[in-house]
């Protein structure tokens, strides 16, 4: 028996995880149900390969998946090769493949699908786990506007220890670890949060905190229904506030997290709602 976290084969759009496996069974027990799900909400679902090709991966999955066939013929189900979404001469594209995925999105929603789910075969950065791990985390971004639920199949058998664990961090959902879900804000720029955020998943909410620094005006981080954060993650939103002196940081958050800002003082460098 093939044992799979479930609630992460079934994200919601905005969910980007982090899924390490163990084994050929295993990774094809994730993509049938992974697939199952997508086409279940009603999404475009992509898979992107790279230790398999894209033939190989219908000849097996088709089978598995009632209505796969009528459902690649109408566009919902994709399978891509990693080389054609990932890399421009050999090298890594962050902008290919974010534009991939826009484009997937715009033919979704022309064909009345709800955003797109993709499947990605991480092992195309083996060879350079530090730097995909970069580039996971500056892609967390993108899913704020949750239109894009992800989830990065990561091989025990192809990555050390140490590569998962850093990839685990810097996915702001992983197996056994915080779940944190957020969406993006305009208006004031900001950042809406809910979950749970702990050092499991500090360094993904550090890299959701970023792009903030840069805003002109005020940015608000509503943590109205934040369940948990503990101290060293809740010192990223002190630290965010001293990069922008000059600008206003406020944290709308409950009684909890509020006491956790007066306690590692953040409130002197923040201004802090009570819901």
């Amino acid at each position: 028996m093939v044992h799979v976290a479930g609630s992460v084969l079934d994200p919601d759009l905005g969910d980007h995880v982090c899924l390490p496996f163990d084994g050929e069974r295993e990774r094809m027990t994730t993509t049938r149900l992974f697939t199952m799900n997508g086409l279940r909400r009603r999404s475009k679902v992509m898979i992107i390969t790279h230790a398999d090709s894209p033939e190989r991966t219908r000849d097996w999955l088709a089978p598995l998946v009632p209505g796969f066939a009528d459902a690649e013929s109408a566009g919902q189900v994709e399978i891509l090769a990693c080389a054609d979404t990932h890399f421009t001469d050999g090298c890594l594209d962050p902008e290919r493949v974010l534009c991939r995925l826009a484009d997937a999105n715009e033919r979704a929603r022309k064909h009345g699908q709800n955003g797109v789910y993709a499947l990605v075969d991480a092992s195309w950065g083996v060879r350079d786990a530090r730097g995909q791990a970069a580039f996971e985390a500056a892609a967390n971004e993108l899913f704020g506007e949750r239109w894009l639920a992800a989830v990065c199949q990561y091989d025990r058998g192809l990555f050390p220890r140490d590569a998962i664990d850093r990839a685990a961090s810097v996915h702001p959902i992983s197996p056994e670890q915080a779940l944190l879900r957020f969406a993006g804000t305009s208006s004031p720029p900001g950042l809406r949060v809910w979950g749970e955020i702990d050092l499991t998943n500090r360094q993904a909410f550090a890299s959701l905190l970023a792009p903030l620094e840069k805003e002109p005006g005020e940015v608000v981080i509503d943590a109205s229904r934040l369940d948990f954060i503990d101290a060293g993650s809740a010192q990223l939103l002190t630290l965010m506030a001293m990069a922008r002196p000059e600008r206003a940081t406020v944290v709308v958050c409950g009684e909890a997290m509020a006491r956790v800002l007066r306690l590692i003082r953040a409130d002197e460098f923040l201004a802090v709602r009570h819901v």
